[in-house]
C-alpha cells in the first residue's frame, strides 16, 4: 500500500466517546512534572565554603569536559570564579576557553568586560589589544576599546585606538564614531579631516550624503555641507552622482536654508539630467535602472512640483505642467511611433510653449523626430493620409512662426522624395509646395513644380490649381494647353468641359465655346452629363439663340426622356426665348402622355404640379381647371413585401395615385374586389348559421 493510501482517513463517522479541546490543555497541565528547586546552601565557616566551592568547580570542571567547545560553559565557569572574587582563577579559565577557540570574538568581549568590570584597567587594554590585533575586522571589538579608553579619560590613547582602526578602512560608523568623538573632545578640524578621509576612502554617494549631513547637523557649518554637495555631484561617478537622493538631499539643504533659487536650479537640473516625470530609460549609457532608483526619481519630481506650488511662481508652476505633459506625449510616441495624433498633438504644446521658451530647436526637433516615422506600408494609402499633414504642420511652422520661407520650401521637397508617386500621391503636398514658391515670388519654380505634378499625379485638383494660377496671370494659352491635357486625361469629366467652355465664353470666344460644348456632348462617358447639357443648354439661352437650345432640348429627349427634362422643355418654351404659351402646354401633354404610357405615375404628379404652377403664372382659369382635372386621387393599398430571394416577408401599406383618365380600369378593378368581398360575407354567415343548426340538434 503506498504511502498516500496509508495516510488517508478511511472512517470518517464521529468518534462515540467526544473530547473537547478544554478536556486536552486540562490534561497536558495535570501531566506536567512539578519544577524541583536546587536546596538553599547554608555557608558556616570557610571549611564550609571550601568546600562548596571544590563541588562547584568540579561540577563546572565536569561540564567542561563533557562539551569542552561550548563557550556558555567557560563563561559561567569565570563568572563563578569572579562572583567568588578569584580574579586569577578567573583569568586562567578564559585563557583555557581562548586555547580551545582563539577566534572567538564573543570570548574576548567577555574577557575584557571582566577586566572592566573590576577596574582592571591595564588588564583590560591588554585583553583588547590582544583581541584587536588577532580579530581587526570585527567592530564590536574596537568600539568596546574607544568606548574604555574614552571612559577612563585618555584621549590620545582614544584617538590612538582609532587610527589604528582606520588603517584597516572599516564601514560608515566607524568613522562616524571617530568624528564625533573629536567633536566631543572640541577638536572640530580633527573631525572634518576624518570625514574628508572617509569620503576620499569611500567616494560613493552615502559616504558623501552622510558627510554632508553631519557637517550641517553636528558640525553646523553650512559652507561645508554646501560644498561636500557640490562635491558629490561634480567628483563621484555617475553611477554615484546622478542618484536621485543625491539631488533630493542637495535640494532639501538649499531649502532649508531659504535658497529657493539655488534649490529650484538643482531642482531643474535634476530634471533636465535624469529626465524626471518619464518613463525609465537608459541615459548616455546607463544600464537599466533598477526599481528603487525609479522610485526615488518619482519622489524627487514629486518634491520638486510641491516646492513650485510652495515657493515657485506663475512660469515655474507652467513649466512642471509642461513638463508632465512632454512625459505623457514621449510615452505615447515611445510605446508606438506612428501614432501620429500624439505627435500631432506633442508639436502643437511645443508650439504654444515657444512663446515663453523662445526654444525653436525644441519645436523642430519635434517634427523631425515625428516625420522620421515613415509608415510602414507603401502600398495601403490610408497609413499615409495622417503622415503627410505632419510634413504640412512642420511647413507652416516655419513659414509662420519662423518666417523662414527657404526652409519650408525645402521640407515641402523633402516630402515630396518620399511619397511613392508610383504607388499614389497627394495632391494638396503639391498645391502647397507651388503656393509657397509664388509667396516667394518664384513663378519659375512653382510651374515646373505644377508641371512635375501633373506628369506624376494627374489629379483634377492639381489642374484646376494650375489653371486658376495661370488664369489670375492672364496666360490664357497656358490654361487651353492646360484644358487640353485636363480633358485628355478625364475625358469624363463634366465640370472640366464646363470650366473649359466658360473660359472662352469670357474670352469672347462664342464659337469655340459652342464647338467645346458639342465635343463634350459627343462623349460616350460622362460622370455628370445633365449639367453639361444644362450648361450649354443655358449658354444657347444667354446668347439669344432659342432654336439652338430647342434642338438641344430634342436631341436631350432623344437620349433621356426624364420627367425633369420634359419640365424644364417646356418652361423654356414658355420664356421669351421660347415659341409661346401654346408651344409649352403641347410640351407638357406631350410629356404626359409619355409618362402615362410609360406607367411612371409618381413622375406624371410632378409633371402636372409643375404645369400646374405654370398655370398659374402664365394661363387661365379654364387651362388651369383642366390641369387640376387632370390630377389624381392618392388612395392607401397594401401589397406582400418580399426579400431578394423571393420569399414573402409580411404585408406593407403604400400610397398610389389614380388618374381621372384612367378611372374605367380602375373602376373595373374595384367593382371585382367589391364583389368578392360580398362573397367572402356570404360564406362567412352560411358558415355561421350551420354552427347553430348543430348546437340546437345537440341540445
Amino acid at each position: 500500500m503506498s504511502a498516500q493510501n496509508q495516510g488517508r482517513v478511511k472512517n470518517r463517522a464521529p468518534a462515540p466517546i467526544q473530547i473537547s479541546a478544554e478536556q486536552i490543555l486540562r490534561e497536558a497541565a495535570e501531566r506536567q512534572e512539578q519544577h524541583v528547586l536546587d536546596p538553599i546552601v547554608k555557608i558556616h565557616d570557610a571549611e564550609e565554603y571550601q568546600s562548596h566551592l571544590r563541588d562547584r568547580r568540579k561540577h563546572f570542571e565536569d561540564n567542561i569536559r563533557y562539551r569542552r567547545e561550548h563557550i556558555g560553559n567557560w563563561v559561567k565557569y569565570a563568572r563563578f570564579e569572579e562572583d567568588n572574587r578569584e580574579f586569577e582563577r578567573a583569568r586562567s579559565v578564559f585563557e583555557r576557553a581562548l586555547e580551545v577557540d582563539v577566534r572567538n570574538p564573543e570570548l574576548w568581549l567577555r574577557y575584557a568586560e571582566l577586566e572592566m568590570r573590576n577596574e582592571f584597567v591595564n588588564r583590560a587594554r591588554n585583553v583588547l589589544d590582544r583581541a584587536v590585533q588577532l580579530l581587526p575586522r570585527v567592530d564590536f571589538l574596537w568600539y568596546k576599546y574607544v568606548y574604555m579608553e574614552e571612559m577612563v579619560g585618555d584621549i590620545p590613547k582614544c584617538r590612538a585606538v582609532f587610527d589604528r582602526w582606520m588603517e584597516w578602512m572599516p564601514d560608515d560608523n566607524a568613522w562616524m564614531s571617530f568624528a564625533r568623538f573629536e567633536g566631543r573632545c572640541g577638536h572640530w578640524d580633527r573631525a572634518k579631516d576624518i570625514m574628508k578621509q572617509y569620503a576620499n576612502a569611500y567616494p560613493s554617494a552615502r559616504s558623501f550624503l552622510r558627510f554632508a549631513k553631519w557637517a550641517e547637523y553636528e558640525a553646523k557649518d553650512t559652507d561645508l555641507a554646501r560644498t561636500v554637495y557640490e562635491s558629490a555631484l561634480v567628483e563621484l561617478e555617475p553611477e554615484e552622482s546622478r542618484q536621485a537622493r543625491v539631488f533630493s538631499r542637495f535640494a532639501a539643504f538649499e531649502e532649508r536654508q531659504g535658497e529657493h533659487e539655488r534649490a529650484r536650479v538643482i531642482y531643474k537640473h535634476a530634471i533636465k539630467l535624469l529626465h524626471l516625470g518619464q518613463e525609465a530609460k537608459n541615459v548616455d549609457g546607463e544600464e537599466d535602472i533598477p526599481q528603487w532608483e525609479q522610485e526615488k526619481r518619482n519622489e524627487l519630481y514629486k518634491a520638486y512640483i510641491a516646492f513650485e506650488k510652495k515657493r515657485g511662481d506663475q512660469s515655474g508652476i507652467e513649466d512642471i505642467v509642461i513638463a508632465g505633459q512632454r512625459a505623457e506625449y514621449e510615452k505615447r510616441v515611445t510605446a508606438d511611433p506612428t501614432d501620429y495624433d500624439a505627435w500631432f498633438e506633442y508639436a502643437k504644446m511645443e508650439e504654444e510653449n515657444e512663446a515663453q521658451s523662445s526654444d525653436n530647436n525644441r519645436v523642430r526637433e519635434i517634427y523631425e523626430r515625428a516625420i522620421a516615422n515613415v509608415p510602414p506600408s507603401m502600398q495601403d494609402k490610408q497609413h499615409w493620409k495622417r503622415y503627410i499633414f505632419l510634413w504640412i504642420y512642420y511647413a507652416l511652422y516655419e513659414e509662420l512662426q519662423c518666417h523662414d520661407l527657404y526652409r519650408a520650401s525645402k521640407i515641402y521637397e523633402a516630402c515630396l522624395d518620399v511619397i511613392p508617386h508610383r504607388k499614389f500621391s497627394f495632391s494638396k503636398i503639391w498645391i502647397n509646395a507651388a503656393k509657397l514658391h509664388i509667396r516667394r515670388k518664384d513663378l519659375v519654380s512653382a510651374r515646373k513644380l505644377l508641371g512635375r505634378a501633373v506628369g506624376l499625379c494627374r489629379k483634377e485638383r492639381i489642374f484646376t490649381e494650375y489653371i486658376a494660377l495661370e488664369l489670375a496671370l492672364g496666360e490664357v494659352d497656358r490654361c487651353r494647353a492646360l484644358y487640353n491635357n485636363y480633358l485628355k486625361a478625364m475625358p469624363h469629366n463634366c465640370r472640366a468641359w464646363s470650366k473649359y467652355a466658360e473660359l472662352e465664353k469670357s474670352v469672347g470666344e462664342t464659337e469655340r465655346c459652342r464647338a467645346i460644348y458639342e465635343l463634350a456632348v459627343s462623349q460616350a462617358a460622362l460622370d455628370m452629363p445633365e449639367m453639361l447639357w444644362k450648361n450649354y443648354i443655358d449658354f444657347e439661352i444667354e446668347e439669344g439663340e432659342g432654336d439652338n437650345a430647342r434642338r438641344l432640348y430634342e436631341r436631350l429627349l432623344e437620349k433621356t426622356k426624364h420627367v425633369k427634362v420634359w419640365i424644364s422643355f417646356a418652361q423654356f418654351e414658355g420664356t421669351e426665348a421660347g415659341k409661346g404659351i401654346d408651344a409649352a402646354r403641347d410640351t407638357f401633354n406631350r410629356g404626359h402622355d409619355y409618362l402615362k404610357e410609360a406607367g411612371l405615375k409618381e413622375e406624371r404628379v410632378l409633371l402636372l404640379d409643375a404645369w400646374r404652377v405654370f398655370e398659374k403664372t402664365k394661363g387661365d382659369a379654364q387651362t388651369l381647371a383642366k390641369v387640376d382635372s387632370m390630377l389624381p386621387r392618392r388612395v392607401k393599398r397594401k401589397r406582400m413585401r418580399t426579400d431578394e430571394d423571393g420569399a414573402e416577408l409580411g404585408w406593407e401599406e403604400y400610397f398610389d395615385y389614380h388618374f381621372p383618365n384612367d378611372e374605367d380600369t380602375n373602376a373595373s378593378n374595384l367593382k371585382i374586389l367589391e364583389m368578392a368581398a360580398k362573397w367572402k360575407q356570404a360564406q362567412q354567415a352560411q358558415a355561421d348559421s350551420s354552427s347553430e343548426d348543430d348546437n340546437t340538434d345537440d341540445e
